[in-house]
């Protein structure tokens, strides 16, 4: 049996990325099993990170999420208003509130489980890791997802290059195992680890998540999740 195509919609921007957003409306429908809001910001931060790495500039990527909009709404599943409430909270700022409205629209579809949750992220510690003169400065911020205890405790995982440049992106599950192997290194004489200002590092992470260099190619899949949580982080 052949899977079903979305319903057709208003004209798209970029009709040659057709099959592209169809394969992220099939895909879409895993999401509402994924467990948290968490693993379903990582779901759609990795989705959001192929769109920017296959856009030959700011314009078409902008296009290009304007259409995944127009067809996730067309296709009313519960895996397109999962996406959809996704995009709306931890999507670029420009393509938040279509989503939302997108969304909104399909109030007669069921909600995912941890609709309420998504974006909804505060800041927690932050600490400086530094392996070696020529290795850079990594930066561990921890967020927490609001009303889920410590199950909503997760970590973005920066490295900087002297240069203050983007070289690596990890977001973290389990922030007491990250800190333990930190402290391991720490009496091993492989790393120093500090705590840091919060301040100072938004300032850095949004210098370097917005910069005019293009992030290795391993970085996409994070980096619409890093963007939102470096804005959380006060300015100095």
């Amino acid at each position: 049996m052949s899977a079903t195509r979305p319903a057709p919609g208003p004209p798209l921007m970029l009709p040659g990325l057709r099959e592209v957003y169809d394969a992220y409306v099939r895909e879409a429908a895993a999401l509402p099993a994924l467990p948290d809001a968490l693993r379903a910001e990582v779901w759609t931060s990795e989705r959001l990170g192929t769109l920017e790495a296959a856009a030959p500039h700011a314009r078409a990527r902008r296009a290009a999420l304007g259409d995944l909009v127009v067809r996730l709404r067309a296709a009313a599943t519960p895996g397109a208003r999962a996406f959809l409430r996704a995009l709306a909270a931890i999507g670029p700022p420009e393509t938040r509130r279509a989503a939302g409205r997108a969304a909104d629209a399909l109030g007669g579809v069921p909600p995912a489980p941890w609709e309420a949750s998504l974006g909804r992220v505060a800041p927690g510690g932050v600490w400086l890791i530094q392996e070696g003169p020529l290795d850079g400065d990594r930066l561990v911020c921890e967020f927490r997802h609001e009303g889920q205890g410590p199950a909503g405790t997760h970590a973005l995982a920066v490295r900087l290059t002297h240069g203050g440049v983007l070289s690596e992106v990890v977001v973290v599950g389990d922030v007491p195992a990250l800190m333990a192997a930190a402290r391991q290194a720490v009496a091993a004489e492989l790393c120093t680890v500090q705590p840091y200002g919060a301040a100072v590092a938004g300032a850095r992470l949004r210098a370097a998540l917005d910069g005019p260099e293009a992030p290795p190619g391993a970085c996409y899949p994070a980096l619409a999740l890093a963007r939102h949580r470096a804005a959380l982080l006060p300015s100095a």
